[in-house]
């Protein structure tokens, strides 16, 4: 009997097909899945981290402020990285680089292409300085966000699935991935039906899982001031090292390594290195995810958060002066003769 099931099991999942479509037209519009993924993991990443810096004590929704320009920018550093660590998709003979109504072009992020690395050098920038607006302390922002990106980012996987794109080495386990022969990414001299390491499922197997330990870890220690934030990136650092080893999609190789590799051994080595400054900096617990002098703007309706201390002025009328041996029968009555 178990060798019957493991028979039909065999037999029912012998790979992971690829899909079918990677976008759908809706009038005169061209959806593509690969930003549903995206735009999905965006929404799911803002109300996990709405939630858990309301819980910390920010403001609810302040989360959107943050989000309008550290969104934009997290997707045009993401862009750019990725441009840049592949330039021979986009520059040289034959190639289009500009033309953003014609397939291959720097613009054309729809069809695929960015890069996480990219994504939090523009994404924290945009952080930073929204930030400074809001009055939210920028390290309280990253602990709230990071297990929100990293589900984020196992969402954006599923759209490299539905691109057909950066699957890893051959294999015969049964659950490789299937690649068209025709795909331009396939090797050539590969036998049609070659099967690859599915690396976008691997990396949402790690992810969701890092999303659960990063919650988890940082309730046990009670994680405050950016620590959370390196968990993070040692953990995500850490997989990615692996998965993108086994990639054979072209990239650029420095002293040996693919340039993605690199990138994520510096993110392991800033966690790290967060973790030791952070701790030194700082023993004791957060008083506020609010900046000194910040707070929330529905604390008090009548002062907003922006306001300081220094920019109160005092225009109420300076009391009455009463001489000395008056009763307070005069002083009103100088009230009501408008002597005062």
């Amino acid at each position: 009997m178990p060798l019957a099931l493991h028979s039909t099991f065999a037999g029912v999942v012998t790979s992971i097909p690829s899909p079918p479509l990677s976008y759908f037209d809706l009038g005169p519009l061209r959806i593509h899945f690969y930003a549903l993924c995206i735009i999905a993991g965006i929404i799911v990443a803002t109300l996990l981290t709405n939630y858990r810096l309301t819980k910390r004590g920010g403001e609810p929704w302040v989360v959107i402020d943050i989000a309008i320009l550290a969104v934009p920018l997290g997707i045009i550093g993401a862009r750019i990285f990725h441009v840049l660590t592949h330039p021979d998709f986009y520059f040289g003979p034959g190639k289009n680089t500009w033309n953003p109504f014609e397939p291959g072009s720097v613009w054309a992020i729809w069809e695929g292409g960015i890069a996480i690395f990219g994504a939090l050098i523009g994404g924290a920038v945009g952080a930073y300085l929204s930030c400074k607006w809001t009055g939210i302390r920028f390290w309280s922002f990253a602990d709230a966000l990071a297990p929100g990106l990293l589900l984020a980012q196992a969402f954006g996987r599923f759209g490299n699935w539905f691109n057909h794109e950066l699957f890893g080495l051959p294999t015969d386990l049964p659950w490789g991935l299937e690649i068209g022969s025709d795909n331009p990414a396939f090797p050539p001299g590969l036998a049609e039906g070659t099967l690859f390491h599915p690396t976008f499922l691997y990396e949402v197997i790690w992810n969701t899982l890092g999303v659960v330990f990063i919650i988890w870890i940082g309730r046990r220690l009670h994680l405050q001031w950016g620590k959370v934030f390196a968990v993070y990136l040692i953990w995500y650092g850490a997989g990615r090292i692996v998965w993108e080893s086994i990639r054979i999609d072209p990239s650029e190789i420095i002293f040996g390594l693919r340039s993605n590799v690199w990138a994520a051994i510096i993110g392991v080595v800033v966690g790290i290195a967060i973790l030791f400054i952070q701790t030194a900096r700082h023993t004791g617990r957060e008083s506020s995810p609010y900046a000194p002098g910040r707070s929330r703007k529905d604390s008090d309706p009548d002062v907003q958060s922006q306001d300081s201390l220094d920019d109160f002025v005092d225009v109420s009328e300076p009391p009455v002066e009463v001489p000395a041996g008056a009763t307070a029968t005069s002083a009103a009555a100088a009230d009501e003769d408008g002597t005062r």
